[in-house]
């Protein structure tokens, strides 16, 4: 459970860290202004799509933090320390792209390379939509 009162002061540190108001971040979150007052408040807690929401607008927080605090925000700096003794300030790379076309395995063998011969889609109204693998 998501203690309100953290979650509105980690809420507060994304707002103050971008410079916004809290109407110019509604804005960009894509939310009523009267929400944001409602959570910072304690009145409200926030909902699973106000966190989506914080999250698209904003990529660099990080959804642990914004949940319960674990992680850091807003993310780290990574400082190169040189062989002079000098310091190189890196900032921290997103992470690598997903693959579209990702092997999903669902009968949990790892090692199995087979082959799909079909697959059903079948639809709650009784119809369904068969496909086959095409050689």
């Amino acid at each position: 459970m998501i203690n309100s009162d953290k979650f509105s002061k980690r809420l507060e540190i994304i707002i103050q860290h971008y410079g916004e108001t809290a109407s110019s971040f509604s804005e960009k979150v894509g939310v009523q202004r009267s929400s944001i007052s409602h959570i910072l408040s304690g009145r409200n807690k926030p909902s699973l799509d106000f966190i989506m929401k914080i999250l698209s607008a904003y990529p660099e927080v990080e959804l642990y933090w914004l949940l319960n605090g674990k992680g850091q925000f807003p993310p780290a700096e990574k400082i190169e320390q040189k062989i002079d003794g000098s310091k190189n300030v890196l900032k921290q790379e997103p992470p690598p792209p997903v693959k579209e076309n990702p092997i999903i395995n669902i009968n949990g063998d790892s090692t199995s390379e087979k082959e799909i011969e079909r697959i059903v889609i079948f639809y709650k109204d009784g119809t369904f939509k068969n496909f086959n693998h095409s050689s």
